[in-house]
């Protein structure tokens, strides 16, 4: 089923809207009141300075001040009379723009500026802490998708309408009025439609000190060492995104050569490929969370970052073109294509980095980490805008300070796998399975989200374990024969996965009992644990009887049982030859099948045999 049937149910739909149509009125607002401010005033070039760079203080100062009680409100009520109240807030800070419109009043103006962003602030933590409620995990990279191309796509209209409207000679102000207040009231309107999300921590305590409750909140943000840094590198993606964006006006007339017209085609071009790259998510991940996608997008924001400045830097001998003029000049479209495929690689690297976040918090934390990742995202911004400025001062052209940031983009990339070896892991077995096999999952949804659970599996091919890895959701500790464990290269993946090595008693009885002790204290610790109880590749394609090892270990910590097949991977890459020593088949078709889940006491070593016997069939 494709992500886009999200958008025919009310479960999803309409909160997808009413936060597009939020985005939209944040951006409309926001560029009408540059073009009235910069070009219907009168105003001299230092003022209009001056309003430009306060405006976007302004804006950004309530996440700071504001978000840990956003993160409170979210977690302790019931979201959608929240979503409710706040689109009511933005009728109302929308009427006194009309009227900052209408008389030319630019300190109500910038008073609406703060006001939107504390709507943006209250929105936010709920805007990604619901849904995780209202979507199946199944369904959380496609939402995060849609929700992402949603709102790239309404920034992008939304400063395309406002600065437009603003500027018909005569009615701009009136006409940027209506449009901003009916949006409004539109999404007013879809909000009564969002279903009723109840409160996640309703006996939370609500504190009304903004600095002790946000420090409160970036503790609990960081006490997840993999969360944490999954919000890094949230709030780098705006520190790279804020850079490009605040660059681009001056970009676009000095090293293009071009006019506004260009300005826009190429914000047009970086979110539309944004939105594609967001929506592609989905199908590359396989409909699970999928970090390791990650570093595809990091690499991709680097090598097409760095193209870009190859492509064109310096001066433009030629001043004041149009869009249609520019895309007809030389080299121009390896400009518009490094811009697009930039968009297209952020959004490799930025929804799987949401996802991981909604998935890996627990409910009734999430809204207040998403307000601390929102206030982290805030600072990251406004050091973005220390940057540039810096650089500009030291005489840096714009094309060199993208080269600059895409080249510290290689070091915090490097910095963030580093700390979370995570990343490149999942990176590994992705990238490996999806070269090496095509597969299919049937019945993944089986296989319980939280609590201790115990896997068992055939075992066909040394690549077993990492077929597992990248084709179900819920991480799990592998039990492998030792030497399978030490294969090269394959041995970081398993040692950062915390695969646990076991031996045969006459091999090693010390790796033995470590491992036993190692699966029971998993076990106790709730984590889901696979083993394969064969006990080493089959050697014919069947499945060889289990051995009583899984016994032992239901005896000491009776846990669920959930038997797995693997199938179609007989005589391809990484297994043994079958007896007639074809050639082992590349890109194989290999299916998954899980089982429902079994009581221990229903799960001796001859039962669980039997059953993924049963499940097998005849294929192996």
């Amino acid at each position: 089923m494709s992500q886009f049937s999200l958008l025919g149910h009310r479960r999803f739909a309409p909160f997808f809207w009413t936060q597009a149509l939020g985005a939209f009125n944040d951006n409309a607002f926001r560029n009408a009141m540059i073009m009235l401010v910069a070009f219907q005033m009168g105003l001299d070039e230092h003022t209009v300075g001056l309003y430009t760079n306060l405006g976007p203080a302004l804006f950004i100062l309530p996440f700071f001040l504001f978000s840990a009680m956003a993160g409170q409100l979210a977690e302790k009520y019931e979201k959608t009379r929240i979503i409710r109240l706040v689109k009511l807030f933005e009728i109302g800070a929308m009427i006194l723009a009309a009227v900052g419109f209408y008389t030319h009043h630019t300190s109500l103006l910038l008073a609406v500026l703060f006001l939107m962003g504390l709507h943006s602030t209250v929105f936010g933590p709920i805007k990604y802490a619901i849904l995780p409620q209202a979507l199946r995990p199944d369904e959380l990279v496609g939402g995060n998708g849609l929700v992402e191309m949603g709102t790239q796509l309404a920034i992008l209209t939304g400063m395309i309408a406002g600065s437009s409207l603003m500027l018909i000679a005569g009615v701009g102000p009136i006409a940027a009025s209506v449009l901003t207040i009916g949006v409004a009231v539109l999404g007013y309107v879809v909000s009564r439609a969002v279903p009723t999300a109840p409160a996640t921590a309703p006996d939370l305590k609500f504190s009304w000190n903004p600095w002790t409750e946000t420090a409160r909140v970036l503790k609990l943000t960081h006490s997840d060492r993999a969360v944490f840094n999954a919000v890094l590198g949230i709030s780098w993606f705006w520190f790279f995104g804020a850079v490009l964006v605040a660059q681009l006006p001056n970009y676009t007339q000095h090293t293009l050569g071009g006019d506004g017209s260009v300005n826009t085609l190429i914000l047009t071009l970086f979110s539309l490929g944004t939105g594609l790259g967001a929506l592609l998510c989905e199908k590359l991940s396989g409909r699970k969370v999928e970090i390791g996608l990650v570093p595809v997008g990091a690499f991709g924001l680097t090598a097409f970052g760095i193209d870009l400045y190859f492509a064109r830097h310096g001066t433009s001998p030629v001043q004041g073109l149009d869009w249609k003029a520019f895309m007809h000049g030389p080299g121009n479209w390896r400009v518009m294509m490094d811009l697009a495929l930039l968009g297209v690689f952020s959004g490799f690297y930025v929804v799987p980095l949401f996802a991981y976040v909604q998935a890996r918090t627990p409910r009734a934390q999430l809204s207040r980490v998403i307000a601390g990742n929102n206030i982290i995202n805030a600072l990251f911004i406004v050091l973005a805008s220390g940057f540039g400025l810096g650089l500009s001062m030291l005489g840096l052209q714009p094309a060199q300070i993208f080269l600059a940031v895409v080249l510290l983009n290689i070091a915090v990339a490097a910095y963030i796998f580093t700390l979370v070896p995570e990343f490149i892991m999942h990176f590994l077995t992705w990238a490996i399975v999806n070269t090496l096999y095509r597969t299919r999952v049937d019945g993944a949804e089986k296989i319980p989200e939280e609590g201790a659970v115990l896997l068992v599996c055939n075992h066909i091919s040394f690549m077993d374990p990492l077929i597992l890895m990248g084709s179900l959701r819920r991480p799990m500790r592998f039990v492998m024969y030792y030497k399978i464990f030490n294969i090269p290269v394959l041995r970081f993946v398993f040692r950062t996965a915390r695969a646990i090595p076991i031996a045969g008693f006459k091999e090693d009885p010390a790796v033995l009992d470590a491992a036993y002790e190692e699966i029971d204290a998993a076990l106790a610790a709730g984590e889901a644990v696979c083993i394969f109880p064969e006990g080493g590749l089959t050697r014919d394609g069947a499945v060889a009887a289990f051995r009583p090892g899984v016994e032992k270990i239901l005896a000491r910590r009776p846990v669920p049982v959930v038997p797995l097949a693997l199938r179609g991977l007989w005589g391809s890459m990484w297994s043994r030859r079958n007896t007639l020593r074809l050639p082992r088949r590349f890109r194989a078709r290999v299916e998954l099948v899980v089982d429902a889940i079994r009581a221990p006491e229903v799960s001796s070593a001859a039962e669980l045999e039997a059953r993924v016997k049963a499940l097998r069939g005849d294929l192996a």
